[in-house]
């Protein structure tokens, strides 16, 4: 690793205060001594600088930023990859395009919050930065935010669920040899083959995560190894007993010929918005900032999967159509049916014969829905897929105020 190290630091660290000068001409006997001095003290001062950047250095982390020196909110993003496009994708559905002038470009705008900037970052990164105030905002897995974020409190989890990303952080080992019969994490834990001496090898990226797992379940002689690549040709090879790692469907496990186990999941995984609880407590429209962005989130993830239907029905009134719509289970809406009178225009006089039934139903529940209608006597049903729903109160506005003690 290369370090710089500016001038007014080396100029704070030497003796003098002064940077020593050097001649461009080959030293006399009668001065080598003093020069070779001159570059003795230079050394013991640039190796005190060294130690000096090394040691606010740790972890990738550095320490924590006064929220000063700028206005806009910085919203770090993943850069690259599913999970970076499916963020992208996500805050388009809720009315916040990202507008990125050149692709190679880490900067990005955001027209409907013109107070805030986009920056993209490695998902690790993203976290590190929230830490360390270089960002007020992010959106990344909550695997990344308990590894890197590591139970800090200045991370709050703004919105723990955004519909993608799905996966969870499991323990998995072998189908075969030793492991063939072992089916949970007690099991494995029992197995007379993991002493002091010959403790049991887990591969994984997850070097905070899986220690505190193992910790917390009592099982001691255990090893951990970070591999680079595919962590699940690792015991195959012989370089580990199990590995921790992230699955989503479980395809690649089975292939490699490797099971998860009863007991085996650390965490269950998907997108959130997290925020820096000093950026949101003192920096200048940082909470406005969340609220706008929790609105629209929370409002269009409501309507996934959501759809109005609509049909006109007979009745004498709308309170009896209203007691015959609630006989059918599905039909009850999100606090009830909407039923008001159809005007219809017969012999020149304007008179009410039916009435329009207004409800909102879950896709797997539509069809369902529709021959319920049909069953009353509704007719003429129309189908149209929701976009927001909008309470009167984002619930995780309300939690997110409690959290900051607001």
């Amino acid at each position: 690793m290369s370090i710089a190290i500016p001038l007014n630091t080396i100029l704070q660290h030497s003796p003098s205060g002064l940077v020593p000068s050097f001649s461009i001409f080959p030293p006399t006997p009668s001065t080598a001594v003093s020069v070779r001095g001159i570059r003795q003290r230079c050394l013991r001062m640039v190796t005190s600088c060294v130690s000096y950047a090394q040691s606010s250095v740790q972890n990738g982390a550095t320490d924590a930023a006064p929220v000063v020196g700028r206005n806009q909110i910085r919203l770090g993003l993943p850069s690259k990859g599913r999970m970076a496009t499916d963020t992208l994708d996500l805050l388009k559905d809720c009315q916040l395009l990202v507008k990125q002038v050149n692709p190679r470009q880490y900067v990005a705008q955001i027209p409907q919050l013109p107070n805030t900037e986009v920056w993209f970052q490695r998902p690790k990164d993203i976290v590190r930065k929230l830490l360390s105030g270089d960002l007020d905002l992010g959106i990344v897995g909550l695997d990344i935010v308990s590894e890197f974020g590591q139970g800090n409190d200045d991370l709050i989890i703004v919105h723990e669920a955004l519909n993608f990303g799905d996966c969870h952080l499991s323990l998995a080992i072998p189908n075969y040899g030793i492991f063939e019969n072992v089916n949970s994490l007690t099991e494995l834990a029992q197995m007379p083959q993991w002493t002091e001496e010959r403790p049991l090898r887990v591969a994984t990226g997850f070097t905070y995560l899986g220690p505190k797992f193992m910790k917390e379940n009592g099982i001691k002689h255990v090893v951990f190894s970070t591999a680079d690549g595919a962590l699940e040709a690792a015991p195959a090879m012989g370089i580990a007993d199990a590995i921790l790692d992230l699955v989503s469907s479980g395809t690649t496990l089975k292939e490699n010929n490797l099971k998860e186990i009863q007991g085996g999941v650390v965490l269950e995984s998907q997108a959130a918005l997290v925020a820096s609880r000093r950026a949101l407590t003192e920096r200048k429209g940082a909470l406005d900032t969340v609220h706008e962005i929790l609105e629209r989130l929370e409002a269009h993830l409501k309507a996934n999967g959501q759809f109005t239907v609509v049909a006109n029905m007979r009745g004498t009134d709308a309170e009896e159509v209203a007691a015959r719509v609630k006989t059918q289970p599905s039909l009850s809406g999100l606090q009830g049916p909407t039923i008001s009178p159809v005007y219809c225009k017969r012999d020149g006089k304007v008179s009410i014969e039916y009435y329009a039934i207004v409800i909102c139903v879950p896709k797997k529940a539509l069809y369902e829905s529709v021959q319920q209608l049909r069953a009353v006597g509704g007719s003429g049903v129309l189908v149209s897929p929701l976009t927001y729903i909008f309470d009167e109160e984002s619930p995780r506005w309300s939690q997110l105020l409690s959290k900051l003690g607001l």
